[in-house]
């Protein structure tokens, strides 16, 4: 029997934090759009006693971060590429999903500069038909959050949990009898978000592997449950406790868009590989300290909405009874003891297979780009502080 993959607890000592490690890690991509990138080593973040103010960043004009919290460095930031990704997405939805009604719905997808997100994230993507189905799904998650658990596009609290499980079914198809999977295929046909994700899958399916795409469906899968557990508080207006939230944060999170990193990269993490506890530790961790990125980042406009809102600062804040600024403080070093932790978590992996290094460097590299997109959309869809 194979003997399993090292943890933390019993890494040798020289091997947690690494610089040969790390270095090796945080290594530079060879995909598209690469050829003029320089790489710079993340900083280290400041006193967590500084305010939570935001400063200027190399990678964009108008990219601003937020003071003391520590990430990998993004590693490409092509805007020519992004907004090319942008284009083939405006004409998928237009023409292939019709997946909005309005030009202001198109306006708030070019916004939303998904392009920009794929191609920080994923700069290792070998052309641009991997970039754009890594896109497609993108946008396709969106859609399904948008229209099945926001009010304002007609979604509801007590219809939530059977929407999403015929969102679902849009990339998990369903089995039955001639008659009743036609009655499907037509429900999935007329709805806008179930229609994009179908899409969306398949071009998935094209340049992913079975295994791959089975992955794809089961951490959606996680995803929706999360959805339906943050619908629920926020249905009741509950603030959960810190323990609870950070639970729902694991599968109310960017996960699926991690998880994919190998195919759109152009190779595969095999399924016995991607199983071991961990390789899925690390997912976890990179996957929950990009979500607390968010958190981070969208506090400021999710408090100026009417509507009940929760993240890690605002329950914080009412766990330890504390001003949100001190929470927000707080909510910085959580996600920093996060990314510390994948960081230790992936150089021990990358030091047992070549394959392993090249899927946690996939990861970090997802983690820095996702910091560098949140930062790059401030004063658009984000704001910095409390």
């Amino acid at each position: 029997m194979k003997a399993p993959l090292p943890g933390t607890t019993n890494a040798p000592a020289d091997a947690l934090g690494s610089p040969r490690l790390l270095t090796r890690l945080l290594s530079g991509p060879s995909g598209i759009g690469t050829d003029s990138l320089r790489l710079t080593p993340a900083a280290e973040p400041e006193s967590a006693s500084a305010s939570p103010t935001a400063g200027p960043s190399p990678m964009s004009p108008s990219s601003q971060r937020i003071e003391g919290l520590y990430c990998p460095p993004a590693v490409r930031d092509d805007r020519a590429l992004a907004d090319e990704v942008n284009d083939r997405l405006v004409e998928w939805a237009e023409n292939d999903v019709a997946l909005y009604p309005d030009t202001d719905h198109r306006e708030a997808l070019v916004g939303f500069d998904p392009g920009r997100s794929v191609v920080l994230c994923h700069p290792d993507a070998p052309d641009i038909d991997h970039l754009m189905a890594a896109a497609r799904l993108l946008v396709g998650e969106n859609a399904v959050d948008d229209y099945f658990c926001e009010a304002e596009y007609g979604g509801s609290a007590d219809r939530r949990g059977a929407a999403l499980a015929v969102a679902q079914s849009a990339i998990d198809p369903a089995h039955n009898t001639p008659r009743y999977e036609a009655d499907w295929r037509s429900g999935v046909d007329s709805h806008p978000a179930l229609r994009s994700m179908r899409s969306a899958m398949d071009h998935f399916r094209a340049l992913a592997t079975s295994a791959q795409a089975h992955r794809y469906r089961h951490d959606i899968a996680g995803l929706y449950l999360g959805y339906n557990a943050e619908g629920d508080c926020i249905s009741e207006r509950r603030t959960p406790a810190v323990w609870e939230y950070l639970v729902q944060r694991q599968f109310n999170n960017f996960r699926p868009c991690l998880t994919i990193t190998d195919a759109i990269g152009g190779y595969e993490l095999p399924a016995q590989l991607f199983a071991e506890p961990a390789v899925q530790r690390a997912v976890a961790l990179s996957s929950n300290a990009s979500t607390i990125c968010n958190d981070l980042y969208s506090l400021r406009k999710e408090q100026q909405s009417e509507r009940f809102h929760y993240s890690l600062p605002t329950v914080i804040a009412a766990e330890e009874d504390c001003s949100i600024e001190d929470a927000f403080q707080q909510s910085i070093e959580v996600h920093n003891d996060l990314v510390r932790l994948f960081e230790e978590q992936a150089a021990v992996l990358s030091a047992t297979d070549p394959l392993l290094a090249r899927f946690m460097t996939g990861l970090s590299n997802w983690v820095g780009g996702n910091h560098e997109w949140h930062a790059g959309n401030v004063g658009t869809r984000y704001a910095t502080s409390p």
